[in-house]
């Protein structure tokens, strides 16, 4: 008898949704536990992860009471409390692979009505290092504000209920952009995150050399009386009220973020029904592909003919459309731009600062076959002598410089003019053409001697378990041994420093350019024959993920 031949008398009868709470709560847990049991690795980075997340939320708690009576506690806290929801709203978007929780659609065909679904998605959402971590925060903030017996009754409001707005932010958001998340498109949304903590690092350094400057917390009490009016932040912000007897502000503040509570869990609601009732690309018919036209044309007209231009043309797709190298190449732009320039504008830089660029660009020459992971086999059958290897890893390094040079160009040249410094202009040049040609060579070599994998799975995971030792010796070793080969142009040019020869500095442009080119070319000849010979080990290095 198949399937479609049973009666209907004998069919499983729903679940009910009553316990459906409690069954999510185990889910949750038992996809921790199996997931710690997958590997050792897995086991270490929650245990690290964990710890770290817990130093670091007891120490934000002891400052924070530490801040009670202070007259600028309100402030602090508020605008906490406000950048810890804005986080929780945006992770999401960042993270997507951080908890495979976040996705509905594996309960789609699961007999399941949405309110109960989102009262059980809620209170699981709450199990974590992330809502730990908020829920010390939340504590550590009504303490230091709550004051008297209607203070006390309001603090104990608002933990809740700020906890609660968070995770149906974060859960909203996920589930408006899961479709987009599970694209590749949505997969390279990630690529953002590292352009959006660096300029944020540096931001946050920025804002905290100037309200140092401009006299303390009381520069930061215009943002907070805005902020204490967000639902992310009202809910803390009420305690406040409460403990200075304004008892109608309190209560005015507790209801927005109520009100907005409300709306949040509504919007969820109806992204879920949505998400599981309308149909998505995956059930429509795929639009005819068009033909492209054959032939050289754009980019790969202006390239060399042969192997270099197919190889140029793979590493440009790569920084393209591979999420993890573009993530790599966004976050090496934006930190080699931000920390000259920076500097440069709170007046505690120096041209020579924009010596970082071409550092941190350099580093992508590094690891250049774990790049390509397990295709890498394709790449190794057609190599079969040094000379192929050589261009093979020329070829790479000239893609680096094509977008590696004119950004250096470019971020010494701004730097040198919000400094006002052009005389030691030429002198960063030089010492960066140096710098930049010595990181190519000691980059191709460690990736022949010192190759490693790059899994696939998660944004941020660089390294497969087991190879970190690899990566260390390879990126930091390589690091050290591209400034002492870039000795011969540093010496020279702090001597005409300190001995005043600015005017002489212009000879370490030609200078520095024609000895990175030969530094370069012979680190590129060096690892061009171990590459050769050591094939198979590196092919077996970066198959591993």
């Amino acid at each position: 008898m198949s399937v479609l031949d049973t009666p209907v008398s004998t069919a499983a009868p729903v679940a009910p949704t009553a316990g459906l709470t409690t069954v999510f709560v185990r889910l949750k847990l038992a996809l921790l536990r199996n997931g710690l049991r997958q590997s050792s690795g897995r086991r270490a980075a929650f245990i690290v992860s964990l710890v770290l997340s817990l130093l670091l939320a007891a120490g934000q708690v002891l400052g924070l009471v530490l801040l009670r009576g202070n007259e600028h506690a309100g402030t602090v806290v508020v605008l906490l409390t406000g950048v810890l929801a804005l986080g929780w709203a945006v992770l999401p978007l960042f993270f997507p692979s951080g908890d495979d929780t976040l996705d509905p659609t594996r309960l789609v065909m699961l007999p399941l009505r949405p309110e109960p679904l989102v009262r059980a998605l809620l209170v699981s959402s709450m199990i974590g290092i992330g809502p730990l971590f908020t829920l010390c925060l939340v504590v550590g903030s009504v303490l230091a504000l709550a004051h008297g017996a209607a203070g006390v009754v309001f603090a104990v409001l608002a933990v809740p209920l700020t906890m609660l707005l968070c995770v149906a932010l974060s859960r909203a958001v996920a589930t408006a952009n899961v479709r987009l998340l599970n694209s590749r498109k949505g997969r390279d949304l990630a690529v953002l995150s590292g352009l959006v903590i660096a300029v944020g690092i540096q931001f946050v350094n920025f804002g905290a050399q100037r309200i140092g400057r401009a006299g303390g917390l009381s520069t930061l009490d215009p943002a907070a009386s805005v902020v204490r009016w967000l639902p992310g932040a009202s809910a803390v912000a009420s305690v406040d009220a409460a403990s200075d007897g304004a008892y109608g502000v309190a209560a005015a503040q507790l209801l927005i973020t109520v009100a907005a509570l409300g709306a949040l869990l509504w919007l969820w609601q109806r992204s879920l029904v949505k998400l599981m009732t309308a149909p998505d690309g995956s059930t429509l018919a795929a639009e005819p592909a068009r033909e492209k036209a054959s032939g050289r044309g754009g980019l790969s007209a202006l390239l060399p003919e042969g192997r270099t231009a197919t190889v140029m043309q793979r590493s440009l797709r790569y920084v393209a459309r591979d999420p993890k190298t573009k993530a790599a190449w966004v976050t090496a732009l934006a930190i080699g731009a931000i920390v000259p320039l920076l500097n440069a504008v709170q007046g505690t830089g120096s041209v020579y600062f924009g010596c970082f660029a071409a550092g941190m660009l350099g580093m992508q020459m590094y690891n250049q076959f774990g790049q390509d992971t397990s295709a890498f086999w394709m790449v190794a059958l057609t190599i079969s002598s040094p000379r192929d290897a050589y261009v093979e890893l020329r070829a790479r390094a000239l893609v680096l410089l094509l977008l590696t040079l004119p950004f250096t160009l470019l971020v010494c040249g701004v730097t040198a003019a919000v400094i006002g410094d052009w005389r030691s202009l030429p002198g960063a040049l030089g010492l960066s053409c140096a710098l930049l040609g010595s990181m190519l060579a000691t980059g191709a070599v460690a990736s022949a001697l010192f190759p490693y994998s790059i899994p696939q799975e998660g944004a941020f995971k660089n390294v497969v378990p087991g190879q970190g030792g690899l990566a260390w010796i390879s990126i930091l070793g390589g690091m050290l041994a591209a400034a002492l080969l870039s000795a011969p142009v540093i010496v020279p040019t702090v001597w005409m420093h300190v001995g005043g020869h600015h005017d002489a500095l212009w000879l370490m442009v030609p200078g520095g350019s024609v000895y990175g080119a030969l530094v370069g070319w012979a680190g590129l000849r060096f690892a061009a024959s171990r590459t050769a010979n050591r094939l198979p080990e590196i092919l077996a290095a970066v198959s591993k993920g």
